[in-house]
């Protein structure tokens, strides 16, 4: 094999480069990796690396700052600099773990096939088989046999306001911080400013802000999820403006006004010492030299991939391959990482299962966290799918009220036929980012709920609210929806009655 041709290049590193990489190194080739910033991408240095351990050390702090448990600890202090510290230390250590295996699979260390080399610059397509890297004006160029396009995304950009990373950040730069802010304002109640907004509520130094331009904070959920989310946030202590828009930020001598113009026609001027903008994420896909290679984006700006990850099947260009947020689909760390492994068993020929995107679970890290797996409410009826739905409280399950610990919830979603099966779940409370994954194996299995009933649970754990909440279907739950109505919700929807509230879903089969 010639020096500079490799059977596979992969343009960046975070989770969808980096495992589609690996992969093939499993089918024994050799692969070249290229990287324009950060190894990991922002999955690691400005992504779910950073926010879940600042995440982490936010909740130790506000369980270590509650007084109602019997216990209360003096002189606790923290100092955000510290923070940012320990925060960086997590995403070094991902990437130095990277970086060991990276050498260990270095071209020509190992005998036998597969191999991985790492170069870091931007990647530009020259031809069908070729790429150039620009490292600080140094271009070099590589020939591949195939391709994988990685390069993830970033933060979208609020028209008129410039973000300077020193008072007006994005998340790529809340790391240059140097200290808790005393006000701060967040712009967006999407997934990422919902959790940033309980990151700096949890340590207690920010009056926060955030800015949600619906009467509801993540819109995307249902109604009671998203309820759930917005009344904890509140409770945490954060002020929810709704149904307002940014108007502009203007600054004020140390300070910045932020202008809010709300729906009923009143406007309202906030004093902040920071601001947060975070309005969702678009594709890394500027000059990657697509045009060379006779590619483009869809009018929303991502590469339109098939079933294999294929962007186009002209025979031509059908060994360029797209994984993670530039496709378009869900921008979930674990959906790049399913990506880049099928793309690279798709790519030499070891597929075995499809991706099924309807199925991946999804972690929100609020106070307290929720899990989300399959469809939801909104989704179903937009499919005009038939459901029936059963709510069941935390505050009922033996776990957590031991844990003290009772807000929360399992809701679980099926359809109606005889031989029903588990479409959705959404959980919130302790432990629910470790149980929803039962449930999606649950769904992926096709299981009925007959058959998921057969299995019982240890006590005491958290996942007997799973369990209760489905013998709720069967109507042999331990507590009944009549004792405690407001723990305890059931209904139907259907096209044509639309939803029927206060209704036992329909009996299943003994």
């Amino acid at each position: 094999m010639e020096k500079d041709l490799y059977d596979l290049i992969v343009l960046g590193s975070g989770p969808g480069g980096f495992s589609a990489a690996m992969r093939a190194v499993d089918f024994g080739k050799d692969v070249l990796l290229v990287e324009k910033k950060h190894l990991g991408g922002a999955g690691i240095m400005h992504g779910a690396m950073t926010s879940k351990t600042m995440w982490e050390l936010s909740q130790d702090y506000a369980v270590a700052a509650s007084i109602d448990r019997g216990y209360r600890a003096s002189g606790l202090t923290v100092d955000y600099e510290q923070v940012r510290k320990s925060v960086i230390q997590a995403a070094k250590k991902k990437q130095y773990q990277m970086l060991s295996q990276i050498e260990t699979y270095a071209r020509g260390k190992r005998p036998g096939g597969g191999s991985l080399t790492l170069k870091y610059g931007h990647a530009r397509f020259v031809d069908m088989n070729t790429v150039e890297v620009d490292r600080n004006g140094s271009k070099t160029s590589y020939r591949g046999k195939n391709f994988i396009i990685a390069t993830g995304s970033r933060p979208r950009e609020y028209p008129g306001i410039e973000v300077d990373q020193r008072k007006i950040f994005n998340s790529d730069g809340i790391l240059n911080l140097k200290q808790f802010p005393e006000r701060l304002m967040i712009i967006g109640s999407g997934i990422v400013g919902c959790e940033f907004a309980t990151i700096f509520s949890n340590f207690r130094q920010t009056e926060v802000h955030l800015l949600d331009r619906s009467h509801r904070v993540i819109p995307f959920e249902d109604d009671d999820v998203s309820d759930f989310v917005s009344r904890n946030l509140e409770r945490n202590g954060v002020i929810i403006h709704h149904k307002a828009s940014l108007r502009t930020i203007r600054p004020d001598e140390d300070n910045l006004q932020v202008v809010l113009d709300y729906e009923d026609g009143h406007t309202d001027v906030i004093e902040v010492d920071a601001v947060l903008i975070s309005i969702g994420r678009v594709p890394n896909l500027d000059d990657l030299g697509l045009e060379n290679v006779g590619l483009s984006t869809t009018q929303r700006g991502f590469l339109d991939i098939n079933d294999f990850c294929v962007i186009d099947s002209n025979p031509n260009r059908s060994h360029i391959f797209a994984v993670g947020d530039v496709t378009g689909h869900a921008q979930l760390y674990s959906v790049a990482e399913l990506q880049g492994r099928f793309a690279a068993k798709s790519i030499f020929r070891k597929l075995d299962f499809p991706i099924l995107y309807d199925n991946m679970s999804t972690l929100m890290f609020f106070k307290p966290e929720v899990a989300a797996v399959g469809l939801n409410e909104k989704q179903l009826q937009a499919r005009k799918v038939p459901y029936q739905t059963v709510y069941y409280s935390s505050e009922l399950v033996n776990r957590t009220i031991a844990m003290r610990s009772t807000e929360g919830f399992v809701k679980v979603i099926t359809g109606v036929d005889e031989d029903t099966k588990i479409l959705g779940m959404r959980a919130a409370g302790p432990q629910a980012s470790a149980f929803i994954v039962s449930i999606a194996h649950l769904i992926n299995q096709g299981n009925s709920l007959r058959d998921v009933l057969k299995v019982s649970h240890p006590h005491p754990s958290v996942t007997e609210g799973i369990q209760e909440c489905l013998r709720v279907f069967n109507r042999n739950s331990i507590f009944k929806p009549e004792a405690f109505p407001e723990l305890i919700r059931v209904h139907h929807w259907t096209p044509e009655g639309g939803t029927q509230e206060g209704l036992y879903p329909k009996k299943q089969k003994k």
